[in-house]
């Protein structure tokens, strides 16, 4: 489909002569593949994060179907052909914990029947990778995609995945010294904002503008 930079997080047994017979003549990809310790630095450097899930979440999340990601893709990269975006699969058994999605701009579910909600993972990679696939050929001819999200190009790249995360561990700890958020009872107050800001798609200029009213506060405080 056209896919080639595979990142696995921990896997249980890699390289594997198992992986090799299973890849079909697509060894290049398990040559190529990265191995890391955590999800967080699987996306660290993305600057768009889909998740994908089969489940219903306790707080519901922006959620998209295969067809509608790869329009989104379309348009992130006319905006910017260079932005990286990375697509999340979970485990064979259980898929993605809140926490990993949580890292993730957008869930991605493909529709199915209620009693077979939950595809195997080569066949919701498959699924995913074809829409991937079809985005990409619409994508050479340019006069044929619709406008980018904003009606025009952007002035700054989206922040990545990593930029987020530092700005969501400042707004905790700052809402914690104004004690807006208390650590003993947090409720659900950071999931929600991170859900917020995570909709919005800021840009670098944007999370520095947050982070320096953050650190403005902060020094407030501390006076």
């Amino acid at each position: 489909m056209g896919l080639s930079n595979l990142v696995l997080v921990e896997p249980k047994s890699f390289p594997s002569d198992e992986a090799s017979a299973r890849a079909a003549g697509a060894d290049d990809l398990l040559t190529s593949a990265i191995v890391v310790s955590s999800l967080q630095e699987a996306v660290a450097d993305c600057e768009l994060v889909f998740g994908t899930s089969a489940r219903e979440r306790h707080i519901p999340w922006p959620i998209l179907d295969p067809r509608e990601m790869s329009g989104v893709v379309q348009q992130a990269k006319k905006a910017d052909d260079e932005k990286t975006i990375a697509v999340v699969f979970g485990r064979e058994d259980r898929g993605l914990t809140n926490e990993e999605l949580h890292l993730c701009q957008h869930h991605v579910c493909i529709p199915s029947v209620q009693e077979f909600s939950s595809l195997n993972i080569a066949a919701a990679v498959q699924v995913i990778a074809y829409e991937l696939r079809v985005a990409f050929l619409k994508m050479e001819d340019l006069k044929s995609l619709d406008a980018p999200k904003w009606g025009t190009s952007w002035d700054a790249p989206l922040a990545t995945q990593q930029e987020l995360e530092l700005m969501f561990e400042h707004f905790e700890s700052t809402m914690t010294k104004t004690e807006f958020l208390d650590p003993d009872n947090p409720r659900q107050l950071m999931t929600r904002l991170r859900r917020l800001l995570m909709r919005a798609l800021p840009d670098k200029i944007e999370v520095n503008i947050l982070r320096g009213m953050l650190t403005s506060i902060s020094k407030k405080i501390d006076k």
